[in-house]
């Protein structure tokens, strides 16, 4: 496997590291040999520091996992003043997406305008499946209202290239993803996780679903997204294998990310990119 040219810049071997599952690289330091991958999408960023919902935050089930973080992260300062550079110093070949997130517009695009001048970003990945609290909870990527005020405007905040992950529970996948092309976004992160609840299992109540399931969900839709628009996919959801890799790549994918596996073997991303190297 070639190394890939996205972004405008390349990436050593396709396969990523999640959104979530290395927080900004240093949790796994010392375990896991980043420039061994394509890069690293780190948690998401908001303005302020978040300390997340309260534990037990993840619940395992046969087909992967439940979890509801909640973003927790330190915030925009402590990202750009300490996380990013250390990444920066750290990093040799791998590549940096940063995770945007928020609760209002103005959240997201404060985080984009804030990091704009971090050399070590490749690029920033949009989440849309937030609640919007300017529209009574609504998700930002559940209209096309929504999502193209969401990209437009995080498109208009900084000129770092953008990949927004939309959720797979939308009505028309492939409409939601010509949306974000059209507002200026440069890829799509098919798919982020699914709505689910097990009673009891997680203190918030309901989380997102991760992990096997995911695997033929977020196949198809980077299959219908890749052949019916033509634009960059970095597919996710459910990938534990170079033959699931395969499957995302075979669909259309320019880019894999790996998460739920990642957390069970921290060792499976690495494997997977020497896999994909030997054909």
């Amino acid at each position: 496997m070639t190394t890939v040219r996205l972004f405008g810049v390349e990436f050593p071997n396709p396969v990523l590291l999640a959104a979530g599952t290395a927080g900004f690289g240093r949790e796994v330091d010392g375990v896991v040999d980043l420039d061994a991958l394509g890069g690293i999408v780190t948690k998401a960023v908001t303005p302020e520091p978040r300390r997340g919902h309260p534990a037990p935050r993840v619940a395992e089930f046969a087909g992967g996992m439940l979890n509801a973080v909640g973003l927790a992260n330190p915030g925009l300062v402590a990202a750009r003043e300490h996380e990013l550079p250390w990444l920066a110093a750290r990093l040799k070949r791998a590549r940096v997406l940063v995770n945007v997130a928020g609760a209002t517009v103005a959240d997201y695009v404060e985080v984009i305008a804030g990091l704009a001048d971090q050399p070590v970003i490749a690029a920033f990945e949009i989440n849309a499946s937030c609640p919007n609290t300017s529209a009574g909870g609504l998700e930002f990527g559940a209209t096309p209202d929504g999502l193209r005020e969401l990209v437009r405007r995080c498109r208009a905040a900084g000129t770092k290239p953008m990949s927004v992950k939309l959720s797979p529970v939308l009505p028309d996948i492939v409409a939601m993803a010509r949306v974000a092309r059209d507002e200026g976004a440069d890829a799509v992160t098919l798919v982020n996780t699914i709505p689910g609840r097990l009673d009891h299992r997680l203190a918030n109540g309901s989380g997102g679903v991760s992990g096997p399931a995911l695997l033929p969900i977020g196949v198809l839709a980077t299959l219908k997204v890749a052949e019916q628009l033509g634009m960059p996919v970095i597919g996710v959801g459910g990938i534990r294998s170079a033959a699931d890799a395969r499957e995302y790549l075979a669909a259309g994918a320019s880019l894999i990310a790996i998460g739920t596996a990642a957390l069970a073997d921290p060792r499976i991303p690495a494997r997977v990119a020497r896999e994909l190297a030997r054909g």
